[in-house]
């Protein structure tokens, strides 16, 4: 099994797109306005925007991008205009994390973690 994509509900898919395009992330479908599908730089996961009338916030979607160079890549977003909600920081889960929201509030997170992405110390056998 192979994860396909992760759709997330936007109230703006044209904003959504910029924004996530910012990022790093390709947009490689956009037939119309109420549907959007952007390619990350690496691996084989995409993800989709669906346009919704209003999001609903909550303990709801989390969407964790890895990349090597966390901390130049938020210096470089936060030249852009990027808000984060924190800086890069080394987490007892022995991941390095920072924390931002889009346009709609979806909570993300850019991290490296290395080989302790799937294989942290404490994982079962």
């Amino acid at each position: 099994m192979n994860l396909n994509q992760i759709t997330i509900p936007v109230t703006d898919v044209i904003v959504s797109i910029s924004f996530y395009e910012q990022l790093g992330l390709n947009c490689i479908v956009h037939t119309h306005d109420d549907y959007a599908r952007l390619e990350l730089p690496q691996g084989e996961a995409t993800l989709s925007l669906t346009r919704v009338d209003k999001v609903t916030q909550g303990n709801g979607i989390k969407v964790y991008f890895e990349c090597a160079d966390i901390d130049e890549k938020v210096a470089f977003l936060e030249s852009k205009g990027i808000h984060f909600d924190s800086a890069p920081e080394d987490k007892t889960w022995l991941w390095r994390e920072a924390h931002l929201r889009d346009p709609d509030g979806h909570h993300l997170i850019l991290f490296r973690a290395g080989t302790h992405r799937k294989n942290p110390p404490w994982r079962k056998k």
